[in-house]
């Protein structure tokens, strides 16, 4: 299987913080379709360069863990989560880490 790890910053340009009940609608309408066999969220706390202002910047995160058997569209489907949420919350990136691993469940 392939793991996946997606880290979403929450600090939405102009406008504050990303509620948890925005995050749910997001993770409804665009991560279940794209992964409906299940997926596990986390709360963690960011730290990254800002490569325009060179500045350090703290970010609260949704940290998305995905365990799932390898597929020609599995890439479509990571990077349509991940297209979905820089577009709709103005984010310059998500980040991601993918390795693979001998799971069952």
């Amino acid at each position: 299987m392939l793991v996946a790890e997606l880290f979403f910053g929450r600090n939405i340009p102009g406008r504050g913080r990303l509620t948890d009940v925005e995050w749910a609608k997001f993770a409804a309408d665009t991560i279940t379709p794209n992964f409906p066999d299940g997926f596990t969220e986390l709360d963690g706390e960011g730290q990254w360069r800002n490569p325009q202002t060179g500045r350090i910047a703290h970010d609260p995160a949704k940290i998305l863990l995905v365990a799932v058997k390898r597929s020609p569209e599995l890439a479509g489907r990571l990077t349509a989560v991940m297209d979905a949420y820089m577009t709709r919350y103005r984010q310059q990136s998500v980040g991601i880490i993918t390795r693979d691993s001998c799971a069952a469940f």
